[in-house]
């Protein structure tokens, strides 16, 4: 059975339009398979919070739900319940906040810089960004998603510096390395950045494959940070 076909159950369970009926849904149901849920959850989360944040935008381009469908291969069978629980996301009364609570709570109690749900950011990032920049009141909604997912400020600004329209990006921040490091530190701390965020990672936390393109795309940035800091640096 595929997670799509998951879904479909999960979309009919929900009572009216409240979002967090598929909260508990996906609680519940898959309590006893944590991969599985995990891989829910996340497919839940991207299609919830995106239209979450179309809504704080104001508008849905033909760009965003391409980047939307870059994420995830929909079956044709199955796109009428991915598209219910998108139109249940946008008319829940009920703020992104507490399903964004509830996300977090999947990483365990006070755990910083979970990867899962830096992934959903991403994710996020990739869909505010496809219309060409990514809009003010999108950062706002972006910031106020990793505050609770317990991302760190400073993290977050290594993942906004990755996707935002900035001019020239920072290659120091897109690393999360301060100006004054050794170059020693800095190749260190570059080397571990990759290795966590290599695309075999993503799929062994249970991220549709569809995803290793947008873990490719961050390894990418990360790749030319560390190279305009090397080129900078030997021009001393």
């Amino acid at each position: 059975m595929s997670i799509w076909t998951r879904i479909g159950d999960i979309v009919s369970r929900v009572s009216g339009t409240t979002l967090s009926n598929a909260l508990e849904v996906v609680r519940t149901v898959f309590a006893g398979d944590p991969e599985l849920r995990r891989r829910v959850a996340f497919s839940v989360a991207m299609i919830a919070l995106s239209a979450k944040m179309a809504k704080a935008d104001g508008i849905v381009t033909q760009d965003e739900i391409r980047a939307f469908q870059q994420i995830f291969l929909v079956p044709q069978k199955e796109a009428r319940n991915v598209a219910r629980l998108y139109d249940i996301a946008k008319q829940d009364i009920a703020g992104y906040e507490i399903y964004a609570e509830r996300l977090a709570a999947m990483c365990g109690s006070g755990h910083p810089n979970c990867a899962m749900l830096e992934d959903i950011l991403d994710g996020l990032f990739h869909i505010a960004k496809a219309d060409g920049v990514v809009h003010e009141r999108e950062v706002v909604f972006l910031r106020r998603i990793s505050e609770i997912f317990n991302i760190s400020p400073a993290h977050f600004e290594s993942i906004l510096a990755r996707h935002a329209d900035m001019g020239a990006a920072d290659p120091y921040k897109v690393l999360g390395v301060g100006r004054d490091a050794s170059f020693e530190e800095i190749r260190s701390h570059y080397r571990h950045l990759v290795r966590e965020n290599h695309p075999d990672r993503a799929i062994a936390r249970g991220l549709p494959e569809e995803f290793v393109a947008i873990a490719s795309t961050r390894v990418a940035a990360l790749n030319a940070a560390y190279e305009a800091i090397e080129k900078g640096r030997r021009r001393r």
